[in-house]
């Protein structure tokens, strides 16, 4: 017979063994399983998300663009933000998009029209501004009330004199639609449509509307002349004679300010940047529009008033009013304006004609998508 000891001895090595065996059974299982996930087994595929960068080509000449780091430039954004600002389905009655009133073969203005309209019919008081060379705006609206293109892009879509839609509503069609929200998830990695994502991918879109091929900017390149008239009216331009370079000097022709320049003696119904800040000191002050794509974006001013050109420089010449808050640039207000003739009004225009860009306004990726589609 075995002793107690041995018969004990037997047991614990027994015990030990198949614990040992449980371990390496246990161990199999768990890398076995690792395995099939990586191989992809009876587990979901994560999907993966990675979005190209977009190379955006700043023009020779131009300061840079910024950027926020919040929003960066992709080339799934500008996508999206292109076929939300064509798309009447951010609208009330899915019948206006951001480009009814901003449209490209007028250099996204709502062309003709002194006030835009909203879907109701309804006209608001100022004139729809051109969306060119934005992304180098820091204030944007006639009053500068929005910081960003961002921040301006959420106004017009609940507002209801425009498209009326709440963005909860909004956000809702997105989220229901057979494609928004795999173009979402290629933009930004989700498929929760907010209005933030809305407006993100908007504004990347009009990063992307730059023009800088005028025969200006032809010009400065040497590679064009200007006429005899036209190098008048640049001289018009650029001098105390027309005094617009106080305002208009830089590459993208506006200094991006707010200036009261003498449009009325009074303001009753629109008080410009007052609106904004409640300081008397502002009262009258509008943002400085680009001249750029003049010839496209009539009427003028902040409401409409001006039909042409000519009529622009008629005021600048001999129509300017004073009221306290009037800008000093403005220092020939006395005698009315800058006093032109005939013939410097003739050769100012054609100046201005020079900064005219065809090939913005006829740029297929600032077109309508769904016309391809």
């Amino acid at each position: 017979m075995l002793s107690a000891k041995t018969t004990n001895k037997s047991i614990f090595k027994s015990t030990i063994n198949r614990i040992v065996g449980y371990i390496v059974l246990f161990t199999v299982v768990i890398m076995f399983s690792a395995c099939n996930k990586d191989n992809g087994g009876d587990a979901e595929p994560k999907e993966t998300y990675d979005p190209t960068p977009y190379d955006l080509k700043i023009p020779q000449g131009f300061p840079d663009m910024n950027i926020p780091e919040d929003n960066p430039m992709t080339v799934e954004g500008v996508k999206l933000g292109r076929r939300l600002f064509y798309d009447p389905i951010l609208s009330g009655d899915k019948t206006q998009a951001c480009a009814d009133c901003h449209a490209p073969e007028f250099s996204f203005t709502d062309h003709g029209k002194r006030f835009s309209e909203g879907i109701n019919g309804t006209k608001g008081r100022r004139n729809a501004m051109a969306v060119i060379n934005v992304g180098w705006m820091p204030k944007l609206f006639w009053d500068g009330s929005r910081d960003s293109l961002e921040d301006q892009a959420l106004e017009p879509v609940p507002n209801p004199d425009e498209m009326h839609l709440a963005w909860t509503d909004a956000a809702n069609r997105l989220n229901s639609h057979p494609e928004y929200p795999d173009l979402f998830f290629n933009a930004f990695g989700t498929r929760d449509i907010d209005s933030m994502l809305v407006v993100k991918a908007i504004a990347q879109f009009e990063r992307t509307m730059i023009s800088s091929n005028s025969k200006w900017d032809r010009y400065l390149a040497g590679e064009a002349e200007l006429s005899a008239a036209e190098s008048r009216g640049f001289e018009i331009f650029f001098s105390e004679k027309g005094d617009c370079f106080h305002c208009h000097s830089t590459i993208l022709f506006t200094d991006n300010l707010f200036h009261n320049n003498g449009l009325d003696s009074v303001f009753n119904n629109d008080k410009g940047l007052y609106e904004v800040t409640g300081d008397d000191d502002d009262i009258g002050k509008f943002k400085t529009p680009t001249l750029r794509n003049l010839v496209f974006t009539a009427p003028y001013m902040h409401d409409g008033r001006f039909e042409t050109l000519r009529e622009v420089i008629d005021f600048y010449s001999e129509g300017v009013k004073y009221s306290p808050t009037i800008d000093p640039l403005m220092k020939k207000v006395d005698q009315g304006g800058v006093q032109l003739d005939e013939g410097q009004k003739n050769d100012l225009i054609a100046f201005l004609k020079t900064l005219t860009d065809s090939t913005f306004v006829n740029n297929p990726d600032y077109a309508n998508p769904f016309t391809n589609e």
